[in-house]
């Protein structure tokens, strides 16, 4: 079953018991547990791995230096030689670009240091 089949089900009970007889109703909060249960199930799924992310990110721009060879979000590939308040100039083949640290994705390993 699908969820919108669990759906259609829930409210074809709910209407089928509201018309004709007079049933029991629970209480009040108990028409918000599946509210709750969604909303906790979206938290954990999408919200904190998000967060997550932000946070790598964050601490990844923080630990940037010159020298630095580094991946932009734009694909650009070069070398970190100026850092600003939140400007980083890079060189890429024999053009200096500047751009916003935002844009750096990933801080890529030398080659030299990993033969080493």
């Amino acid at each position: 079953m699908t969820l919108i089949d669990n759906i259609t089900w829930v409210l074809a009970a709910q209407t089928a018991t509201g018309t004709g007889q007079q049933g029991q109703q629970g209480p009040v909060w108990v028409q918000f547990v599946p509210f709750v249960f969604l909303f906790l199930i979206m938290y954990v799924i999408l919200i904190r791995p998000q967060q997550k992310k932000a946070r790598e990110h964050d601490a990844l721009l923080k630990q940037l230096k010159i020298g630095d060879r580094v991946s932009t979000n734009g694909g650009i590939i070069g070398v970190i030689v100026g850092l600003k308040d939140n400007k980083v100039s890079i060189r890429s083949a024999d053009t200096k670009l500047e751009m916003l640290k935002g844009a750096i994705t990933e801080v890529l390993k030398d080659k030299s240091s990993s033969e080493s």
